[in-house]
Formats: C-alpha cells, sequence, structure tokens
C-alpha cells in the first residue's frame, strides 16, 4: 500500500553522469564542472549581439544558450571535458548535451536550485538550474575537483539588520573542490564575504593578483587574497598540496575580470548605493532584492555589466580547464 502524498511510480536515479564525463574521470583526466543557474535564471531567453568580441558567440541563438554552448567551447578548447550540471524530470545530470541544455534554456518554470532544494526537486521530478552550492554537491558526488563560475555569493549588505548568507559559503567550506570565479558577486558585503571565507578556512587563491576580486571588477588591495598564484599550474599545486592537509574542503581561486571588460571599483559601488537607495523607496525585500539590485545596475551601466559578466564566465571557463589539467590525478 502507497503511504499517504507519495507517489506510486518509481523514483528517477538521483544523479546521472553523462558517459563522456564517467569515462575523463575514471581515465583521471581533467573535468571541469559548469552551473547552469546562468541558463535558467541569468541572461534571457531572447538572442543578443555578440558580447565581449567573442567568436565562438552564436548572435542567432538566444542568449542563455549561446552563452552555455560558449563555456562548453572554451572548456574543450582549452584541453578538458565540461560537465555541465542541471536537473531534468528529477534527475541531477552532471554533464549535460546541447539539446539538454536547450530544453533546460527553454523551460520558463525551471527552478533555481540551491543545496537545500535538490532532494524536493528529484522527489517532485522538476527540472532546474544548479546555483555554486548545489553544482558543488554534484562535483562531491561524482568526484569533480574543478568548478568554474562567474561569481559566488556570500554575505549580503546589511546583514546586520536580517542575516543573510548564501549557501555556497558553507558548500564551498566542506566540498574539495577548486571553485574558480571573479570573486564574489560584487553587490555584496564583501569585506564581510572575505571574513567569512577566512572563518570557515577557506584559502582564496589569487590567479595573478593580490587583490579580492569584485565580480565586474578587478578590486584593490584595500581587500586581499590568502596568496597569490603566478599562474593556473601553481594554483593547482597550492589546491593539491591544500588537500593534503584539508581533505575536506574548497580552494577559492580567484580570477580577475579582463581589464579591458571590468568596470571601476568606485563606479560599480556608487551605482548599488543608489540602487540599494531605490530598493528601500520601493519596499523591495527578501528574495527580491538581488534580482532588482543587478538590474538597476545593468541599467546605470548601459549594459556593460553584461559584456563584463560573460567575459567573466568565459576567462573562468578557461583558467578552470587550465588547472584541472595541471592537477595531478589522484589530488
Amino acid at each position: 500500500m502507497t503511504p499517504t502524498g507519495t507517489h506510486s511510480s518509481p523514483a528517477p536515479p538521483a544523479v546521472a553522469v553523462a558517459p563522456e564525463v564517467r569515462r575523463a574521470l575514471d581515465a583521471g583526466h581533467p573535468v571541469v564542472a559548469l552551473e547552469t543557474a546562468v541558463l535558467t535564471h541569468g541572461l534571457p531567453r531572447t538572442p543578443m549581439a555578440r558580447p565581449c568580441e567573442l567568436a565562438a558567440w552564436d548572435p542567432a541563438l538566444p542568449a542563455n544558450l549561446a552563452l552555455s554552448l560558449l563555456l562548453d567551447a572554451t572548456v574543450r578548447a582549452a584541453g578538458a571535458v565540461p560537465a555541465t550540471v542541471g536537473m531534468l524530470d528529477g534527475t541531477l545530470h552532471v554533464g549535460l548535451d546541447r539539446a539538454q541544455l536547450e530544453r533546460l534554456g527553454r523551460d520558463e518554470r525551471a527552478r533555481k536550485l540551491s543545496t537545500r532544494d535538490l532532494g524536493a526537486a528529484a522527489v517532485q521530478r522538476a527540472s532546474g538550474g544548479t546555483t555554486v552550492a548545489a553544482t558543488l554537491a554534484a562535483c562531491a558526488v561524482a568526484g569533480i575537483r574543478v568548478f568554474s563560475t562567474g561569481g559566488i555569493g556570500g554575505v549580503h549588505r546589511h546583514w546586520t539588520e536580517r542575516p543573510d548568507v548564501s549557501a555556497d559559503l558553507a558548500a564551498l567550506a566542506r566540498t574539495p573542490v577548486a571553485v574558480v570565479s571573479a570573486g564574489a558577486k560584487s553587490i555584496l558585503d564583501l569585506p564581510a564575504t572575505v571574513e567569512a571565507l577566512d572563518a570557515l578556512g577557506v584559502p582564496v587563491v589569487g590567479l595573478g593578483t593580490r587583490a579580492f576580486p569584485r565580480f565586474f571588477s578587478r578590486g584593490d588591495e584595500a581587500l586581499g587574497v590568502s596568496c597569490t598564484a603566478a599562474d593556473a599550474r601553481e594554483a593547482a599545486a597550492i589546491c593539491a598540496a591544500h588537500w593534503q592537509f584539508a581533505p575536506a574542503g574548497g580552494v577559492l581561486v580567484a580570477n580577475p575580470p579582463p581589464e579591458r571588460w571590468a568596470i571601476p571599483n568606485a563606479e560599480v559601488e556608487a551605482t548599488i548605493a543608489a540602487a540599494m537607495l531605490d530598493a528601500v523607496r520601493e519596499g523591495v525585500r527578501g528574495a527580491a532584492v538581488t534580482p532588482f539590485l543587478l538590474d538597476r545596475v545593468q541599467r546605470a551601466t548601459g549594459g556593460r555589466t553584461v559584456a563584463a559578466n560573460v567575459s567573466v564566465l568565459e576567462g573562468n571557463a578557461r583558467a578552470g580547464a587550465e588547472i584541472a589539467r595541471a592537477l595531478p590525478a589522484r589530488a
């Protein structure tokens, strides 16, 4: 007899690792995980002119799909196997092919999935894009050591009034993965985020920089990193050594945005400050604050944040592949 409130049909497999990804992992070849929250809740589902002069961008495709395909191609061109993570009908896929990316990118009901949401989405056979935290959960299950994203979540501004800390930080602290990002999202309280990473024991390795990047901006040395790696090879060596001492913890590899597309710190900060005042005046609260701020910053910068965002993701995908290639096979 089926208990009340449960489904009688068999549950879908919880995690499905694509054959290409599994072969690469089994053979010790480099693999880089990619998230899909940017596909489902990032760029629009309509075509967009080529940003950042990237030849691999297809302006005829919906922008969200064009970006996912660009990141896939970037990882491959740099000598690694991409493992794009996303949930389809309750199964968490580690390695999505183009047809699956198209389907997820078109789905306007797709959920934004953090770690806490995966169980419910699996039982309810939902589809969704994975955040940094949820993608790290997939990395842990599959055994992937490198994950490239844009910017991690962290401690939100005014956290002393309303505690709001992203699950990304705790997930990074407990998952032995090198997360390549342009620091953390600019709309966060970045000094508090860096302090939280320190308290959690997460090393922040600046890739050719002593400054903690601020996603759209390259940052300055007023907010620094734990150590600096000259290149991807040294960053990989630091990660491998860290896992000898702390085998269960992650490493944040902070890769600044390309200088050509970065937006100056002062401009970003002034824009965010104005947007936050607008949010207060308009009564925007809770989960609605982040998309509100991002939209206002994009408008105020004349869309330059989109070019910065895409350049960050493309650069981090390449850096992630280079780090994955340099990691010892048993790191």
